[in-house]
């Protein structure tokens, strides 16, 4: 077997490890993040009673500080997939790559800094000396607070991952080397998440948007755990796109 063939199957073997990767990292991305949001929180927040969520998290302080732990991997995974991604769909339109890239990035990083406010109830509520100049009662809607302003910094990241969302689909559409089938689904998902461009009206849709969400996720998740990508394909059309 020549030298050429040889280098030849290790770039398709190391393209499809990539997608595999991704499609890993996808999937790690989704169980922290309904473990995250959908379990913890939904156990430890009771909406307009800052008393009860409180207690709540005075009770549970390891489960909120794993919660943090959990929602940091998610993010680190999400900033990896976001990498690869621009990677494998660079032959689909390099320049729209990038810009999605860019878009993911800005909504891992807003995502990120949000979750200082998950985990600040904690020092709140702590009983630190020079917190005794505020009441119990301040103290817990301080609290409340600032859980609030997690969620909406959540909010604003979900409208970045739904351009973000938009423009891969786009790419897969475009992309001869993935089915376009996955690339409809990310359009339609990332134009559910651009809802929280106006907040109620996100809140009020999130539970639709986010089933939808998770099956188009899920269906990319299963295509390159299993499949990958088409390497032979996804070289042909890099070879022909416009290198600018």
């Amino acid at each position: 077997m020549s030298t050429a063939v040889m280098t030849e199957r290790t770039k398709e073997t190391s393209l499809r490890l990539k997608a595999r990767i991704a499609g890993a990292l996808y999937l790690i991305t989704i169980l922290t993040g309904i473990f995250s949001a959908g379990y913890v929180s939904g156990r430890l927040v009771v909406n307009g009673d800052a008393a009860a969520t409180a207690a709540n998290i005075l009770a549970h302080r390891g489960l909120l500080q794993l919660a943090f732990a959990v929602y940091l991997i998610e993010m680190a995974c999400q900033v990896a997939i976001t990498a690869l991604f621009y990677d494998l769909l660079k032959p689909a339109g390099r320049s729209v790559s990038l810009v999605a890239a860019f878009l993911g990035l800005t909504g891992c990083v807003i995502k990120t800094f949000s979750r200082v406010f998950f985990i600040a109830p904690l020092f709140i509520l702590g009983g630190a000396h020079y917190l005794s100049v505020f009441s119990a009662e301040q103290l817990q809607a301080l609290a409340l607070l600032f859980l609030k302003v997690n969620d909406r910094g959540a909010g604003i990241a979900l409208v970045f991952f739904g351009f973000y969302a938009i423009l891969t689909g786009y790419l897969i559409i475009k992309s001869i080397f993935l089915p376009r089938i996955l690339g409809v689904l990310s359009v339609l998902g990332g134009l559910g998440w651009l809802t929280f461009l106006y907040p109620p009206l996100g809140g009020r849709l999130f539970p639709f948007i986010a089933i939808f969400a998770i099956l188009g996720a899920a269906s990319l998740i299963l295509w390159l755990l299993v499949f990958g990508v088409n390497a032979q394909r996804w070289k042909a059309q890099a070879e022909a796109a416009d290198p600018i």
